[in-house]
């Protein structure tokens, strides 16, 4: 199994776990903008202690870092913030699975930005297997209990922000795949490992300071959210040091395609933890979704 694979599913794993603590989380003192900014902050250290340990173990310098670096930093980096608000938002209108699922709008709207702006095309095979994945998708646009017809149910708020946090995903999946290209390095795991740390930094900074300006209550319940948060900061390091990695091997529409096994995992985490329940037809949408996975994995 190539790397790229291996570093998808590790960090589809962990992104999982990280968003049930976010969740949590979101559901006590925090608001959505200080559940996004605990995240960066307890991921921030971890991603130091990691650079640190891999340069020390390898042996390796770091690179000299251009501007076209930074820049695709803050690009992916705002992009990540946004996406990760709407998606904890999204949380308050529909349960777990499905609003993860919605979030899943990434894979075709990342493979339209990176062909657009990086010039990556995706195979008629692989574009057809995106389209089958759409479908379970609009299956589970509609709000339970809604009888409207299915097209009717995409003007909802819970199908605006799952879409959103979806299309600002994809410009952080882009934005990242251009920031690791642009380290002057041949190892993936260094290319990945600095990229982390220069969007981490970047990222709480900039909530730390929007925070201090409009929410400044919400720093002091980010320090008392220590605890859980910390776990959180973990997991969320790792499962983007995974999705920093496959960045630096493959196109971000792809890695994204086969990162849609958290699908699986956030519905489990749905049942079993949240005790939430799904219906028929969001299960039919999700048996959609898997199939397009699967396909997606062959046609990478």
């Amino acid at each position: 199994m190539e790397l790229w694979i291996i570093a998808t599913l590790a960090a589809a794993s962990f992104q999982t776990v990280r968003f049930m603590l976010q969740k949590v989380l979101a559901s006590g003192a925090l608001t959505a903008t200080g559940s996004t900014f605990a995240r960066f902050a307890y991921a921030m250290p971890f991603a130091w202690v990691t650079l640190a340990g891999y340069l020390w173990v390898s042996g390796a310098s770091l690179p000299r870092l251009n501007a076209g670096f930074w820049g695709w930093t803050v690009v992916g980096g705002a992009g990540q913030i946004l996406a990760t608000v709407l998606v904890v938002m999204t949380f308050a209108t529909r349960n777990f699975a499905v609003g993860i699922t919605l979030k899943k709008t990434e894979v075709i709207q990342t493979a339209l930005l990176a062909f657009v702006v990086l010039g990556e095309a995706i195979s008629l095979s692989g574009w057809a297997a995106i389209g089958l994945g759409l479908i379970g998708v609009l299956m589970l646009s509609r709000t339970p209990g809604d009888i409207n017809a299915l097209f009717a149910g995409l003007r909802s708020r819970a199908v605006v922000l799952g879409v959103g946090s979806g299309f600002f995903f994809a410009v952080a999946g882009v934005g990242y795949r251009a920031a690791t290209l642009q380290v002057p390095s041949e190892d993936p795991l260094l290319r990945a490992a600095i990229s982390v740390v220069g969007v981490t930094v970047l990222q709480a900074l900039s909530l730390a300071a929007w925070l201090a300006w409009r929410e400044p209550g919400q720093l002091r319940a980010v320090w008392a959210a220590r605890k859980t948060a910390v776990w959180m900061g973990a997991t969320s390091m790792a499962g983007t040091l995974g999705w920093f990695t496959a960045f630096t091997l493959q196109t971000a529409a792809y890695v994204y395609a086969v990162g849609q096994v958290e699908l699986i995992l956030s519905l489990a985490a749905s049942v079993l933890f949240f005790k939430e329940k799904v219906s028929r037809l969001e299960l039919m949408g999700i048996a959609v979704l898997t199939v397009s996975i699967v396909a997606l994995i062959l046609v990478a």
